[in-house]
């Protein structure tokens, strides 16, 4: 270890570490734009100098290594007079566009122009200009006169998304970012530098224009989007979900996420294609009703049939909470043995973030118990001796060879969150809430407990205000003037609904919370021993880790 001074204040510190990196370890702050922690170090913003005892010249922080007895200050005289002179450069040809900027309210120029600088400048107001609203590639355009040469996008484009297409060209004032000619920036990572880009040069072509930062909530969450499970956070106004951005999580998927995670597992929960009510088939039609009637009709319904005559389908698409749930209700309550899962594991694996596994939890269902061999289902309803399907939140008409076996049945009930060809051919259609509407874990690729929470508030949480399962986040939601505007799905969690199934089939359940549901799930399935909400915290929990500390306990 290394023993260091900073303002003052001692620390021992690892040696193989740069002043910035040894300052952020003991929450001391220096200002800095083109360092990244995930980057290698360019060194050319200037904004971390410091200054070092015995050294002559002001150092950058982000590439001096730290030594033993090294004297470091932050806020000296001669910092401060740096710092003003840096800020002063940067904002001789900047774009006085804060108004109309996205970035703004998240924005470095912004913060630091308040914090580091003077203020003033003594330049005309006869700014350079430069090219904008540039399409870097389809899902980012560049405003070159925004940029301050950071270089961040460069190396990223360089060193993690491995598309080295990024480069400057020109000199001096004049100095622009652009793609080298007859390419595009067109990774599946592309849109990770419009959070790395440290003011608004780099937005996004889904998101520009659509709301300011302040207008917005934000809900730490997991992308849907593969078994990845990239940890996110979900942005919403008026209950309307604008845009997710990856959130950090080294155990997982470090700062970054896919494009395809960022656009498409989130316009589906807005999408005017939900499933907007319970619904019955009646006289060949769907008939929309109650959740009362359709859960008596589905408990009635399933009543008249053997039990050898009923198979159920969990999803790898719900969550661990909603699976146990319904591997309850089949095995205990109905009696049925045949469960299982349809696997979609058929898409790209990158080797880095993407997965081919194409559902958040199919760990999960499998560490619930329950297999994926979906072949005795199919061959039960073929030669009739299977004649009612119970499927959880999965689109299995979509597979052509399950969309002509499913004519066949005299019964098939569903939880869906869209109108689908599953729900088209259901006899019992309940709407399920999606992932941004309610609590609960996925179990990622690499066996990480992961949870998600309710982003947006839907009409299930509006009748659950006065009852015991009403969260502490659900009250603060109601009251906030975020959740009260915009629509409100008419949708439950489907742990929820098959436990209400349950009841009407005479079992007596009492989960009022997915919390509660969890809390069984860690007393009954060994995988899951003793695990609680807690222990998964913000950033998760890995199922093997967490098993031998319980059992040590």
């Amino acid at each position: 270890m290394a023993t260091i001074t900073i303002d003052g204040r001692k620390f021992d510190v690892d040696p193989q570490l740069t002043v910035i990196q040894a300052a952020a370890q003991q929450g001391i702050e220096i200002p800095h734009f083109c360092y990244h922690p995930k980057l290698s170090v360019a060194g050319n913003c200037r904004m971390c100098l410091v200054e070092i005892e015995k050294m002559p010249k002001l150092a950058i922080a982000c590439a001096t290594q730290v030594a033993d007895g090294m004297v470091v200050r932050t806020n000296s005289e001669r910092i401060l007079h740096a710092q003003h002179a840096v800020m002063e450069f940067l904002l001789i040809n900047h774009p006085l566009d804060c108004p109309i900027c996205d970035e703004a309210g998240e924005c470095k120029l912004q913060d630091y122009a308040y914090k580091y600088s003077i203020g003033a400048s003594r330049f005309e107001e006869d700014k350079v200009h430069k090219p904008k609203r540039y399409p870097l590639g389809p899902r980012v355009i560049l405003d070159v006169e925004r940029c301050i040469m950071c270089s961040r996008c460069v190396r990223f484009a360089d060193e993690i998304a491995r598309q080295p297409v990024l480069t400057f060209t020109q000199r001096g004032d004049h100095v622009v970012l652009t793609t080298f000619p007859d390419t595009q920036f067109d990774s599946p990572y592309s849109m990770n530098v419009i959070e790395l880009c440290p003011v608004g040069a780099l937005t996004s072509t889904d998101f520009r224009f659509r709301a300011r930062v302040w207008e917005m909530s934000s809900t730490e969450s997991v992308c849907v989007g593969c078994a990845r499970g990239c940890n996110t956070n979900i942005w919403v106004r008026n209950n309307e979900i604008l845009r997710l951005t990856p959130r950090q999580n080294d155990d997982v998927n470090s700062y970054w996420m896919c494009d395809e995670g960022r656009l498409g597992t989130f316009k589906f929960v807005n999408s005017s294609a939900r499933l907007a009510q319970p619904f019955i088939r009646k006289d060949n039609r769907p008939v929309t009703t109650g959740w009362d009637e359709a859960v008596a009709a589905a408990a009635s319904e399933l009543k008249a049939f053997k039990k050898s005559e009923i198979a159920g389908l969990a999803s790898a698409y719900a969550t661990n909470e909603d699976n146990y749930a319904f591997l309850k209700l089949m095995r205990d309550v109905i009696g049925t043995k045949t469960v299982a899962f349809m696997e979609h594991g058929s898409g790209v694996d990158d080797g880095f973030l993407i997965r081919a596994d194409k559902t958040p939890n199919a760990t999960g269902v499998r560490a619930l118990g329950i297999g994926s061999d979906t072949g005795a289902v199919l061959k039960g309803i073929r030669d009739g001796s299977l004649k009612a399907l119970y499927a959880l939140e999965d689109d299995l008409a979509a597979n052509p060879e399950w969309k002509e076996v499913l004519a066949k049945l005299d019964l098939l009930i569903v939880h869906s969150s869209l109108q689908n060809e599953t729900t088209d051919m259901a006899d019992i259609a309940f709407p399920a809430s999606t992932y941004a509407e309610k609590h609960g874990t996925f179990v990622n690729c690499e066996n990480r407990v992961q949870r998600i929470r309710p982003a947006v508030a839907s009409a299930e949480q509006d009748r659950a205000m006065d009852g015991f399962a009403m969260s502490r986040w659900d009250k603060f939601a109601s009251h906030n003037d975020r959740w009260e505007k915009g629509p409100r799905r008419d949708c439950r969690p489907s742990w929820r609904i098959v436990q209400s199934v349950a009841s009407a089939m005479g079992a007596k359940w009492k989960f009022n919370t997915a919390e509660a549901v969890f809390a069984e799930i860690g007393e009954k399935i060994s995988q899951f021993r003793g695990f609680r909400y807690i222990a998964i915290g913000t950033r998760g929990a890995q199922l093997a880790v967490h098993q031998r500390v319980a059992e040590r306990v």
